[in-house]
């Protein structure tokens, strides 16, 4: 497999209805938000994870025929997934490979992917991640509805009474996340074209396929793909140069995808400006998205 020889960049839109995208331990796991701006934020970690959980359940990346995710959530002793709380011991995982630290990137997607520390028996070896990734952010200010009710089982055996619980969720969130894709640390991780390929599908399907009580109604929306034929080129930003307007509600208000447009009219501004640098444009959109500015 050939390893990547050029520059990306990708934006990636995905909402969520009635639920929470990332609860915040440290604050009664409520989603987190920026009390200055009131818009919502989504962790990288949070979203790598979704993606190395797709490739391990759905495409096989379960340590047999050398393919594998080196932060795996706990399993157990079948092979089944265990706590998803918590990440099986570093040291425990390298291991595995042997400590040797090429078997590991060799089989490894998300250490090709997203690089990270290697803890061997005598040293660690740290990776710089090809793929780069700010946190996600919401394209407009959200609203938090605590919500209360009755939990499925008694506190306690013998009662009668039925436990509470309390949870925090926003109506709607518009998320985007903006990263990079380096071509010169591809090469020192060895991150391949296929790899790159899986992480977009990943990005993609493990949004859609992410079903659970917290996380369901999660639907991906858009995925911008730029690659670049200049070297060391990128815009930057482009979770900048994009918007979502909605002239007839308040930003609190909105309640669905189909309530506003997405605007690429800045970003379709920047590409054609730098046209001379850029190697191809692809997007991946959902049906029920109405884009303005983006004319074919």
């Amino acid at each position: 497999m050939s390893v990547i020889d050029k520059r990306e960049e990708f934006l990636f839109l995905y909402d969520i209805k009635d639920n929470n995208p990332n609860g915040d331990p440290m604050d009664e796991n409520k989603p987190r938000i920026d009390q200055e701006s009131n818009h919502n934020f989504v962790t990288d970690v949070r979203l790598k994870r979704t993606i190395r959980d797709y490739l391990f359940e759905y495409k096989g990346f379960d340590g047999s025929k050398d393919k594998d995710i080196f932060v795996r959530s706990k399993e157990s002793e079948s092979n089944k997934k265990g706590d998803k709380k918590g990440l099986q011991d570093g040291k425990e995982r390298a291991s595995d490979f042997g400590n040797d630290a090429k078997a590991i990137i060799k089989q490894c997607i998300d250490i090709r992917l997203f690089g990270g520390v290697i803890p061997l028996d005598k040293d660690s070896i740290r990776y710089t991640g090809p793929v780069q990734m700010r946190m996600g952010r919401s394209l407009h200010r959200v609203e938090l509805k605590h919500v209360k009710g009755t939990g499925a089982f008694a506190s306690k055996a013998g009662a009668t009474q039925r436990t509470f619980r309390e949870e925090y969720v926003l109506p709607y969130s518009l998320i985007g996340f903006y990263g990079v894709v380096n071509d010169v640390a591809a090469k020192h991780t060895e991150l391949s074209v296929d790899d790159l390929d899986l992480f977009y599908d990943a990005m993609w399907e493990g949004t859609r396929n992410l079903i659970s009580r917290t996380k369901v109604g999660q639907s991906p929306r858009l995925l911008l793909r730029i690659q670049y034929k200049t070297p060391g080129f990128f815009l930057g930003d482009l979770d900048r140069r994009v918007s979502f307007e909605h002239p007839k509600k308040r930003d609190e208000e909105i309640r669905d995808i189909s309530d506003g447009t997405v605007n690429l009219s800045a970003l379709r501004n920047a590409l054609t400006e730098n046209g001379k640098h850029v190697a191809s444009v692809t997007a991946r959109k959902d049906d029920r998205v109405v884009i303005d500015g983006w004319e074919s």
